[in-house]
């Protein structure tokens, strides 16, 4: 789905720049740090914000000498386009989760939040890996929110560590659990049916 939006828009700069003004309205950003966030390159972005600030999709605003850029919420298309990329920036379209496999040994990667819209999870991402690279992993879930063009909330832990969680019906992860989540990846025997168990009993 992003790479038809990318083809869409004009530009995977562009494409990005749209969904991450969409998704963090309200909030003002300079062009260096939307490159850093979006992944792309600063003279891109420089270019992509003279285009949208002259259809108002932006606003620029002075500040101490820089210039700062956020979402024109009263843009004549903000509503429909807004409604496009929430629905392009959901798991499954988000191909960088394919990527957490390649900082660890991958046992289990659950969904929900931004992923699914649904609000009122407390976080968006559970990972379980053993022998993690913590570098990699922070550039995945850099490459996670440069996709998706929001913040993710994402809780890491070992193998060791879910199992004693599990064991002592951890209330943060059993609410997890037992609320809208999807499976990205799964190596834990039984939790599918541990799950269904929670929800029977709840």
């Amino acid at each position: 789905m992003s790479e038809i939006l990318d083809l869409l828009f004009g530009s995977r700069t562009r494409a990005r720049l749209l969904r991450f003004f969409l998704l963090n309205p309200d909030q003002d950003f300079l062009p260096h740090d939307l490159a850093e966030k979006n992944m792309v390159r600063i003279d891109d972005v420089r270019r992509e914000l003279e285009m949208l600030t002259k259809i108002k999709f932006v606003q620029g605003r002075r500040r101490q000498g820089k210039k700062y850029y956020s979402t024109n919420n009263n843009f004549s298309y903000h509503v429909e386009l807004k409604g496009l990329f929430v629905k392009a920036s959901t798991y499954p379209q988000c191909k960088a989760l394919g990527k957490i496999a390649t900082a660890g040994v991958t046992k289990l990667v659950l969904v929900s939040g931004v992923f699914l819209n649904y609000q009122r999870s407390k976080v968006d991402l559970i990972i379980v890996a053993d022998h993690v690279s913590r570098a990699k992993m922070k550039h995945v879930i850099t490459m996670i929110e440069a996709e998706i063009g929001k913040e993710v909330r994402y809780m890491l832990m070992s193998s060791d560590e879910l199992a004693y969680r599990l064991n002592m019906t951890d209330r943060f992860l059993m609410e997890f659990l037992m609320g809208p989540h999807d499976e990205v990846v799964n190596k834990v025997p039984k939790l599918k049916n541990m799950i269904a168990t929670l929800r029977r009993a709840s």
